[in-house]
């Protein structure tokens, strides 16, 4: 397994947002493609942050901001990231360590290429279980 990389089970086709997103606009836009989290980018494609359905509790405890809030206000910055040529067993020890689900796949410039998540991991352990 140490010899499959990322950049084989990461979605690279991305949705994502600028700090400056409207949260409802951000909520929205998870509810309409199905996904968990949207990667927060610059204009350059630089990561700025993640966004995952797990801070909409925090947003809903808040009893729901004003129209205003950005998604600035609730991404998390300090973000984790992996770059496409990491085995997926250093992968899954980053995401355990870290307690996340989301990573975001970066190039050397810290542009987002992609990203992987538990459920990536564990469809690509299914499909080997299945093969064997």
């Amino acid at each position: 397994m140490d010899d499959i990389f990322v950049a084989r089970l990461m979605s690279s086709d991305l949705v994502t947002v600028a700090p400056d997103t409207l949260v409802e606009n951000a909520g929205q836009t998870i509810l309409e493609n199905c996904i968990s989290s949207l990667v927060v980018v610059d204009d350059d494609g630089r990561l700025e942050g993640i966004l995952t359905t797990t801070d909409f509790v925090t947003i809903v405890a808040e009893s729901f901001p004003k129209a205003e809030t950005t998604v600035e206000r609730y991404m998390t910055t300090d973000v984790v990231t992996v770059s496409p040529q990491q085995p997926i067993t250093e992968v899954a020890n980053v995401m355990l360590e870290h307690g996340v689900h989301h990573l975001p796949v970066v190039d050397e410039d810290e542009g987002v290429v992609g990203i992987v998540t538990t459920t990536d991991l564990a469809g690509y352990l299914t499909t080997m279980r299945a093969s064997v």
